[in-house]
């Protein structure tokens, strides 16, 4: 390793207040990051020596932000622009020079879910991404239009790469990568990956391999391949999931992943290994014009690394991350079981070498503590990273939560943007009884039965009551999944020595309504305005709000998001909702979202929302006047709308009105399952969720069976048959199947006749059971306890 010039420490950037999920290094003196805590980030270098850099606030959204590309200058866009995409499932185009509070300049609308990818091609005038809504879509710089989808993924599309101006690589969840044409015909799968492909990245023609591109995956494996699918090379070194990949001007690839570290690779060799004092580094990239790399971690720092000295940190600075490294606690679970009895002790360290760069060696120290150390090739020497623990933030004694003790309090984040909630267990416990007072404690979709019971028994597994330590999540970590993780898209994996099934609680009939109340009302607020003055601006004040007005909406918007309920004695309570009214019927389809926004939380946090009049109306029959469902269908304006029907289930007035006008909304609601496509993803489960609410209703104990109770089950079973017959989404078919269960089983005979018999459930589950969704713990559950009842 001798001449080899090891990167160091040049800054470290905070500013960010949850997870720096992804990094873009644009040019030398400009750095972007995006988070967790729903900002993309401008950092602008102020100074050097040494390197110091500033921040503005390019973007603000309302969920995670986990996906970032840079699109270089154009003669449109003379400073380029930073594409930004999330778990609102929006792609955001924005020019630097743009304030977060400025409008963007587009808005990418047609992804169902999360976009977790974005890759740009400058010489091909193009954008494109990857969403766990199983598509790759391609956007028209200038135009802003979904020019392409590319289809056949069978899974969550985790990584995409604009390889040239006519080519598009994708890495999927189904462990496959797809070569396409920028027209979106497929022209090759390749194979090879034991598990979900993470990353994707070009390589340089310099590269000594002859590979063309590399791709990294939760196997913890990079493999280069050629554009023509061969495989060339496997490089080995990490030790778990692998999130990110980039290269070097030089040739070299950088990763990056959950084993703390970001890798430096000359060729198919581990030349540096630069651990993170932090659970996992997200993302890793490039500045093409020096070879400087930022990075992005759990630990909400983003740090820039250089190999030249006049870019690196001052000495004391790099000591304190060095040191910061050193002192970090590893949990237990990622180092799997250590026998200490086994392990060497101190003098190991200065009498063996090490065999390659970031091999990993856990000592026994005089203490009885175990630490772990990793062989840096390039000083020749073994470098200490941190001192294994039982768990993550462990004490060592029982935990406290609201005055009693426990095994376990673990941390669970729900919802975006708010802290963790704390589930607390008992090894006494029935897993799936803690599980469901958990989801009832804190009004979540019972929908997370099985996530919340598997998450419990996985990180229980093998302990007995009694036992000293209790792993903790540490803030910021995802909950649910492997090693402690939730990996959203992905199906927790079969739990070994899970409850048995007699133990196991039945998920049908469903008791209790569903509703979806999530929402920043601060988006809200400052949407509503903008498009207000807009209205003004144009000429059109007969429907604007006037200042008056405005004032009330925006005192209902602060109360809803400092309570979520509201004193229905407010006389100016009333006002509000028919302003909010006015806004969702009156306003332009493309402006009508924040109002349909603000009703869908007014339905389930008043009573006074279903007594609303607007002219001589009620809510529901304003809206279906008002033209949302006619074609052409603006789909989140729908997929609101149907959210609101569904949360009026919250209120005994709320159910009345949605009861009583069970025939108009069906014919509503009922236009979307027609099509010969299927549904936004978000649609679907806002119309299952309905669905799943007219059903508890129609069940729910000590209510009279009305001769129409037959006949409005039997129009939801033709409904649920139509969209159970062709979803692939696993959240919608989950809500689709209780809506299913909960009739079947909390009415008479004949909607059990009429489920098999005429809508042919029996035959229709069972072939579900051979798809990719039969698979699931939960569908394949549930799809029991259905096939026994019909």
């Amino acid at each position: 390793m001798s001449g080899y010039s090891e990167y160091k420490l040049s800054a470290a950037l905070e500013g960010h207040s949850d997870d720096v999920r992804a990094v873009a290094f644009p040019n030398a003196s400009t750095l972007l990051s995006a988070s967790r805590d729903s900002t993309v980030r401008i950092w602008k270098l102020v100074s050097t020596p040494p390197p110091t850099f500033d921040y503005t606030i390019s973007s603000h959204g309302s969920a995670f932000i986990n996906s970032l590309a840079y699109y270089p200058p154009s003669p449109e866009f003379p400073e380029g622009l930073i594409l930004s995409g999330g778990q609102d499932t929006i792609i955001e185009a924005r020019q630097p020079k743009k304030a977060a509070a400025d409008n963007a300049d587009a808005m990418l609308l047609g992804h169902g879910h999360n976009v977790c990818s974005i890759d740009v091609s400058s010489e091909g005038g193009w954008v494109v991404s990857g969403s766990w809504d199983a598509s790759a879509r391609l956007w028209r710089v200038g135009k802003w239009e979904n020019e392409v989808s590319f289809e056949g993924h069978e899974g969550g599309v985790w990584a995409v790469l604009a390889y040239d101006k006519h080519t598009v690589i994708t890495g999927c969840t189904d462990k496959i990568i797809r070569v396409f044409d920028t027209s979106g015909r497929l022209l090759r799968n390749i194979r090879g990956s034991t598990d979900v492909v993470r990353a994707l990245c070009k390589i340089p023609d310099n590269h000594p391999s002859g590979a063309q591109f590399a791709s990294a995956s939760n196997d913890g494996v990079i493999r280069l391949f050629t554009i023509k699918g061969d495989l060339i090379a496997e490089l080995l070194g990490h030790e778990s999931f692998i999130y990110s990949l980039a290269s070097l001007p030089s040739g070299e690839l950088v990763s990056s992943g959950e084993d703390r570290t970001v890798r430096v690779w000359n060729g198919t060799q581990c030349v540096q290994t630069i651990t993170h004092p932090a659970i996992s580094v997200w993302s890793v990239a490039v500045c093409a014009e020096n070879g400087d790399i930022v990075t992005g971690a759990s630990d909400r720092i983003t740090r820039v690394f250089s190999r030249q000295k006049e870019r690196q940190a001052e000495a004391d600075v790099i000591q304190q991350f060095e040191a910061a490294v050193r002192e970090s606690a590893i949990p237990q679970q990622q180092v799997g079981d250590i026998n200490k009895e086994k392990l060497p002790g101190p003098d190991f360290l200065k009498q063996k070498s090490g065999t390659k760069d970031g091999q990993v060696q856990m000592i026994r120290e005089d203490n009885g503590s175990v630490t772990a150390h990793t062989w840096s090739a390039a000083a020749q020497e073994w470098v200490a990273v941190g001192t294994v623990v039982d768990s993550a933030g462990s004490s060592g004694k029982r935990t406290e939560y609201l005055g009693q003790d426990y095994d376990y309090v673990f941390d669970v984040d729900i919802e975006d943007g708010k802290p963790p909630l704390k589930l607390p267990y008992n090894l006494s416990q029935n897993p799936f009884e803690a599980a469901t007072k958990f989801i009832q404690d804190n009004e979540l979709p019972i929908s997370y039965l099985d996530q919340v019971s598997n998450f419990i028994v996985q990180n229980t597994q093998g302990a007995s009551i009694g036992q000293s330590s209790q792993p903790q999540q540490q803030s910021g970590a995802d909950p649910w999944g492997q090693e402690r993780r939730y990996r959203p898209g992905e199906v927790p994996p079969p739990v070994q020595h899970a409850s048995s099934p007699e133990t196991r609680p039945k998920v049908v009939p469903q008791k209790t309504y569903l509703s979806i109340k999530s929402a920043n009302l601060k988006v809200i607020s400052q949407k509503l305005q903008e498009l207000n003055q807009q209205l003004v601006s144009s000429g059109s004040k007969d429907i604007s709000l006037n200042p008056p007005e405005m004032n009330t909406v925006m005192t209902l918007c602060r109360e809803l998001d400092s309570s979520k309920s509201l004193n229905a004695a407010s006389p100016s309570l009333q006002t509000a909702i028919c302003l909010a009214l006015k806004v969702a019927t009156l306003w332009p389809a493309a402006n009508r979202l924040p109002g349909l926004d603000l009703l869908r939380l007014l339905a389930a946090a008043t009573p006074l929302t279903a007594s609303a009049k607007y002219g001589d109306q009620d809510p529901i029959l304003a809206i279906q006047s008002s033209g949302v469902f006619n074609a052409p269908v603006n789909v989140n304006n729908v997929m609101l709308t149907v959210r609101m029907f569904a949360n009026f289930f919250e209120t005994q007035a709320g159910r009345g009105l949605a009861v009583g006008r069970f025939d108009p909304i069906m014919s509503m609601v009922k236009s979307l399952t027609t099509k010969d496509s299927s549904p936004n993803r978000n649609l679907t489960i806002a119309v299952t969720t309905l669905y799943i609410n007219y059903s508890v209703y129609l069940t729910s104990e000590g209510r009279e069976i009305a001769p129409e109770s037959s006949e409005q089950a039997l129009v939801l079973l033709d409904e649920l048959a139509k969209i159970l017959s062709k979803e692939k989404d696993s959240e919608a078919a989950y809500r689709g199947l209780v809506a299913l269960g909960t009739l079947v089983g909390g009415l008479g005979e004949e909607v059990k006749c009429a489920a098999k018999e005429i809508y042919a459930f029996d035959s229709m589950l069972s072939g579900m059971l051979d798809t990719s969704l039969g698979r699931e713990p939960r569908i394949k559950g549930i799809i029991g306890e259905i096939t026994s009842l019909i």
